[in-house]
């Protein structure tokens, strides 16, 4: 059975990364992300904040960028995967987390003024030099799939449903649905 393990996460750092050297050569940071959900109580009738907590780790020359400009209180956005951890403690029983391996961290906001921002901006693209061809391929697929997407919609017809008049041109589709959990949005 095929899986998918994608998640894209915006948040602020807990503490300032933590950063290490393996034996092996290979660079780690680890970083702590909290998460903030605002949402409405209908029961309080009050604006509720729910935070999540979660370690990212990020390897190689990300690390190293992340160990440069990060700092308590910085927003990132963090794209990686979720991963599962289990061990046993030293008094030897079974303990288990969830942790984020990111794939690509960007440095959001600005603490330190432009030049910093310029910096940031120079090591992030570094960073993210060595995916240049596969961003590439990518976006030349979802490209494609987009003027498939457009085409299929122009090739269909409006169809009048009880009698109405449809009210919208070729290639697009009129969706009558409500919003979804509309009592728990913050405005």
């Amino acid at each position: 059975m095929a899986g998918y393990n994608k998640l894209i996460l915006v948040g602020n750092l807990t503490r300032d990364p933590e950063h290490k050297q393996l034996p092996s050569g290979q660079t780690v940071c680890r970083l702590g992300l909290a998460i903030n959900r605002p949402y409405y109580n209908k029961q309080t009738a009050a604006m509720v904040q729910e935070v999540c907590y979660i370690d990212i780790d990020v390897w190689g020359s990300q690390a190293d960028s992340c160990k440069q400009f990060l700092e308590k209180g910085r927003s990132i956005l963090v794209e990686g995967r979720l991963k599962f951890d289990s061990w046993d403690d030293q008094q030897g029983q079974k303990r288990s987390k969830h942790s984020v391996v990111a794939d690509r961290v960007i440095f959001l906001g600005s603490q330190g003024g432009q030049d910093r921002n310029d910096d940031v901006l120079a090591a992030v693209r570094s960073d993210m030099s060595h995916d240049a061809s596969e961003n590439s391929m990518l976006e030349n697929s979802l490209s494609s799939q987009i003027k498939t997407i457009k085409a299929r919609g122009r090739s269909a017809q409006p169809a009048a449903n009880n009698n109405q008049q449809a009210s919208f041109s070729a290639g697009e589709v009129d969706y009558a649905d409500t919003p979804p959990f509309a009592d728990e949005f913050p405005f």
